[in-house]
């Protein structure tokens, strides 16, 4: 944490909020929902990678024990209009990304899948359907595969290491270590569109070799905290490395501030939106790639 007060003023990047909007000719969208919840939908099926919406406030994280909150679960996912999910799937399992993919899981029928930290989850919510995943094999959730590769989380990992027992609902944060931390690659087999969800702004060198996706949303959460070349070694094994053409960038949003109100960026305290903006612009620049970041709610076909 630093004691710089404020934080990036989101206007600043207005230009970036053109992510080409779905039409009625897409086969499949992506909605955002804030931090790293998308839905990836053909219509027929759906998958949601997370799927927080409780967003509790700070005070509340630092001083109570946790639980999901149903109304805004409910609010979020009919503002999506989602009422049946195949698949709900944590990239890790710190609380701003895990806290309610049990819950939201339960509600829409969805298999939850991860890794044994998501299971632990998922069992202290009573929840019967958790598939854990060998990484790098494909599972299959309706009309999507889901490919799930081991990452790591963006330096400082605040509540590192593995869920080992079950957490149940009021909880602490702390109980929701991170466990593993995915690079999630997502394809729609009837048209073969497929897209990297990278949701910490972490990396494996070499981990990403070898695959290829036209399409990445990229965690950015805390990299404006690190030295420059972290920044471009960032880049070069992630985007560089699966020929991304299009950038989409997510998890740059204040969680601790509900869905109901306007999105701002982190504060400065906690990360730097204005020194990751100012370093990922350059690089897209060089390698001719699309940079984006998602408009909340709206089903946008980043394929197009």
């Amino acid at each position: 944490m630093r004691l710089k007060p404020g934080r990036p003023d989101l206007r600043a990047y207005a230009k970036y909020f053109d992510l080409p909007r779905a039409t009625p000719a897409s086969p499949v969208t992506v909605s955002w929902a804030g931090v790293t919840t998308l839905l990836l939908d053909d219509g027929s099926s759906a998958v949601m990678t997370d799927g927080f919406f409780s967003r509790p406030g700070l005070l509340t994280v630092a001083a109570r024990r946790l639980r999901p909150s149903r109304p805004r679960i409910d609010a979020g996912l009919a503002r999506l209009g989602v009422h049946q999910l195949d698949a709900v799937t944590p990239v890790h399992t710190h609380f701003d990304h895990a806290m309610d993919s049990a819950e939201v899981a339960r509600l829409t029928g969805a298999r939850l899948i991860g890794g044994a930290s998501t299971a632990n989850i998922g069992r202290g919510h009573g929840l019967d359907q958790v598939d854990v995943v060998a990484p790098g094999e494909p599972v299959a959730a309706g009309n999507f595969d889901l490919t799930l590769i081991e990452g790591t989380h963006c330096p400082p990992d605040r509540f590192p290491g593995e869920i080992t027992q079950p957490v149940t609902p009021q909880a602490r944060a702390s109980a929701y270590r991170c466990g593993e931390a995915w690079s999630t690659f997502v394809r729609h087999r009837p048209t073969g569109r497929q897209m990297l969800i990278v949701g910490s702004a972490g990396f494996i060198p070499g981990a990403l070799n070898g695959q290829h996706s036209e399409v990445v949303y990229l965690g950015v959460g805390q990299l404006g905290l690190q030295p420059e070349r972290y920044l471009v070694d960032y880049w070069t094994h992630t985007v560089r490395t699966v020929g991304a053409r299009r950038v989409v960038l997510i998890h740059w949003d204040d969680f601790f501030r509900p869905l109901g109100k306007p999105l701002r960026a982190l504060p400065f305290a906690g990360d730097d939106l204005d020194v990751s903006m100012r370093v990922l612009t350059r690089l897209a620049a060089d390698d001719g790639v699309a940079l984006h970041m998602p408009t909340l709610w709206q089903p946008a076909d980043p394929w197009s």
